[in-house]
């Protein structure tokens, strides 16, 4: 009798150790990964920058991000891998499916904060398609751009906005393109809500700028929130 309870005591605490080691996740005991050689200390995120090659005929360009301050890709369509290589045409369709090429980035927070505008939320529409069409972007450009980031800069009264020209854009992501384009457009926004337009900041003059889309050129946008 005492050895069939011992019998069926010890068949229940093998049951329950199976049952543990089934419910319980492997755990692996490699030793932590190397560090990325990429990584910086103190990054932040650029959010879907938009890439629009439009080549003077249809074309086989390869395209690549580098990171001289540390960085690296998050996310990207087509798939990044090593660097995109693609076939483009006049209008900008790549590989016969996409309309620019997508990614997203961590890199060090280099991002310049002292010139800018202050926008009424109602107002960024209207702000964001000037803006831009001063820059020199246009068209679907523009419309991809504002049906985005509209719908979704809406927690706050007004907005702080930073232009990120490509010189600063450069020192942290170069972009390489095998076929030298005739003009590149590079132009990021940082983008911060707060709740007034008492904060005195420094607004940029309106004007048109430098970019002359002419031969093969290249535009890209993209957002940093703060």
């Amino acid at each position: 009798m005492k050895k069939s309870i011992l019998k069926l005591i010890g068949l229940q605490f093998i049951i329950g150790g199976l049952f543990l080691l089934i419910s319980t996740p492997f755990q692996s005991c490699k030793p932590d990964e190397p560090e990325d050689e990429n990584e910086c200390d103190t990054c932040i995120r650029v959010l879907k920058p938009n890439i629009y090659i439009y080549p003077t005929e249809r074309s086989q360009i390869s395209v690549n991000l580098s990171f001289p301050h540390g960085g690296k890709i998050i996310t990207s369509i087509p798939y990044y891998r090593n660097g995109w290589i693609i076939n483009v045409d006049t209008s900008g369709f790549i590989n016969n499916k996409y309309e620019y090429l997508f990614y997203e980035s961590e890199q060090p927070d280099v991002w310049q904060l002292n010139e800018g505008w202050i926008i009424k939320r109602s107002e960024l529409d209207t702000f964001f398609t000037d803006n831009m069409l001063r820059y020199g972007f246009y068209g679907r450009e523009i419309k991809d751009f504002t049906d985005y980031w509209i719908p979704r800069l809406v927690n706050s009264a007004y907005y702080e906005i930073y232009p990120q020209e490509s010189d600063i854009i450069e020192t942290v992501i170069k972009l390489g393109i095998s076929k030298t384009p005739d003009n590149i457009l590079r132009l990021f926004y940082v983008i911060k809500g707060v709740n007034s337009d008492s904060n005195n900041k420094i607004n940029i003059p309106i004007e048109n700028f430098q970019f002359k889309r002419s031969g093969f050129c290249v535009t890209e946008w993209g957002v940093i929130l703060k």
